[in-house]
């Protein structure tokens, strides 16, 4: 399935198509549930530029996320021009911008969302915590989106009103992915001095993030109810999304239910342990929709 992925995504040359098998491979270690849907529900000559694009936001992310603030910007600086440098180029010594200039050329809306995600690193590499939910609606905007939408420009609608229909669900439902991010690393971030949960929830609950209690289990519950309010305001996505991507957008939006759902049940033993969308209900959910999506095209 994967070589015949490549050929209808135009990538014939031996050494892309060892470069993206190799993205494959990573981003199935990153994110396998989100990969299990992409490979199951997506037209084939789609996943591999879908690959690459979260491939990419992964490195991108790997490469600012360590180290002191100077650091963070040092490297920040360092990648923009490696970016830059493969784009003016159309080539790069590394794999993982050579996918996504050869998916940036196939697809040129990437090149401009592109360039939106690295201006939006920024805030990514300077961050220390998050103050409150009007902080944390600027990191979505000006950074979780543009990530989320190096992917999902490749799903979006052309007609412009249905696009920017599209969009605004897109921040909605990433702006809920990423309170659940938070919460599901909950304990690395501490550690690692980051901690993404709003300081003002924080204290308005007296919770210790080092240690399980009733406070921070009360702040888990908070935090993960506007998570699921998220998520149904996203639920139009569905619909403005193109038939052809439905499946793999109500899959999408299905595992972010079981990661709310395991959010929920570690509650406060977030402050140990990260949780995730448990591997046996993610598949049943992926073959539902892959059997669904066999029978026929639904309107939503």
């Amino acid at each position: 399935m994967w070589k015949r992925a490549l050929d209808r995504a135009g990538v014939g040359e031996p050494r892309l198509r060892r470069d993206y098998t190799e993205q494959r491979r990573a981003v199935r270690r990153y994110r396998p549930a989100e990969y299990a849907a992409a490979r199951l529900l997506l037209p084939a000559g789609l996943l591999p530029h879908v690959v690459a694009a979260v491939a990419f936001m992964h490195e991108t992310d790997d490469r600012i996320d360590r180290g002191a603030d100077d650091e963070r910007a040092g490297a920040l600086a360092e990648w923009d021009g490696l970016v830059r440098k493969a784009f003016a180029e159309g080539d790069s010594g590394l794999p993982v911008l050579r996918c996504l200039t050869r998916t940036a050329e196939r697809h040129p809306d990437v090149r401009g969302h592109v360039e939106e995600f690295l201006r939006g690193c920024a805030r990514e590499a300077a961050w220390r915590t998050i103050a409150d939910d009007e902080e944390l609606e600027r990191y979505v905007r000006e950074y979780s989106l543009p990530g989320l939408m190096l992917t999902a420009c490749l799903l979006a609608p052309a007609e412009p009103p249905t696009r920017e229909a599209f969009t605004a669900h897109c921040h909605v439902l990433i702006r809920a992915m990423q309170r659940l991010d938070f919460l599901e690393d909950l304990a690395e971030d501490v550690r690692a001095g980051r901690p993404g949960v709003p300081a003002d929830a924080v204290a308005r609950h007296g919770a210790d993030l080092t240690r399980p209690g009733p406070e921070l289990g009360r702040l888990v519950e908070e935090q993960a109810d506007r998570a699921a309010a998220d998520l149904v305001a996203a639920a139009p996505l569905v619909g403005v999304a193109a038939p052809a991507y439905r499946p793999f957008v109500r899959a999408l939006s299905g595992v972010q239910r079981l990661r709310l759902d395991a959010v929920r049940r570690a509650g406060p033993a977030l402050a140990a342990r990260p949780s995730g969308p448990p591997a046996l209900r993610a598949g049943v959910l992926l073959l539902g929709e892959t059997a669904r999506a066999r029978r026929g095209p639904r309107t939503v």
